[in-house]
């Protein structure tokens, strides 16, 4: 472990000691590193150091990393965590299915070290301003929202929800939306129930056709799945 205080603590995830000491060598001055080539014990880390968040190689001897993401990214304690995948392996397919599993960013091995310091300032900024005392749930909604997407052009469109809070929710669309864009949003029914405006505070996965954004409700008109 490197690092001094007051920095925001990266778990480093990785079988492969030569990539953890570089990541060590090339994050150190920015970040406190944990680190472990054990996956089994990963959990038991994360839950003693309480990381900002976590950078986890996919394929490992004996565990595999698509398993360990699903458990930071379900698991009550660890799922405001967000899991940063690292892997020598291409393909969007390989991307899409960690993006399922819950992971925020996906960098294939050699890593860009400058667009992983962004990504993770970036994220860690934006985390920051959210609020993180209300308990999410892993939850499915139907909903409908409009709005405009980033180039001003009206948008409708249907998505599902992949956690909520009693202010905020997850969800993919196809529509590129920008920080701080404006929707409304409907509840999906034999009657569309329009429950609120909301405003985008964090959109994740952007290079994919179906990116993840953050909405925190500004106004609720309806009734909302968590009151």
């Amino acid at each position: 472990m490197i690092g001094g205080t007051g920095m925001n603590t990266l778990l480093v995830v990785d079988d492969d000691e030569a990539m953890r000491r570089l990541i060590r060598l090339s994050l150190a001055d920015s970040y406190k590193i944990v680190d472990t080539g054990e996956p089994e014990h990963a959990l038991a880390l994360a839950l003693e150091h309480k990381p900002d968040a976590i950078l986890l190689d996919l394929r490992m001897p004996k565990y595999s990393g698509f398993e360990l993401c699903q458990t930071f990214t379900s698991f009550s304690s660890t799922q405001l965590i967000p899991v940063l995948v690292i892997s020598g392996e291409a393909g969007d397919k390989t991307k899409q299915f960690c993006r399922d599993l819950g992971a925020v960013a996906y960098f294939e091995k050699p890593v860009d070290f400058e667009a992983l310091r962004t990504q993770l300032s970036d994220f860690l900024k934006t985390r920051r301003k959210e609020r993180r005392s209300e308990v999410r749930v892993r939850l499915r909604v139907p909903l409908r929202l409009t709005g405009t997407d980033e180039d001003g052009r009206p948008f409708g469109i249907l998505t599902t929800t992949e956690n909520v809070s009693r202010s905020a929710f997850l969800c993919a669309c196809a529509v590129a939306m920008s920080q701080s864009s404006a929707v409304d949003i409907y509840l999906v029914g034999a009657q569309d129930d329009h429950v609120g405006k909301g405003q985008i505070i964090r959109s994740e996965w952007e290079e994919t056709p179906y990116p993840r954004y953050a909405c925190r409700f500004t106004e609720k008109r309806g009734h909302w799945v968590l009151e």
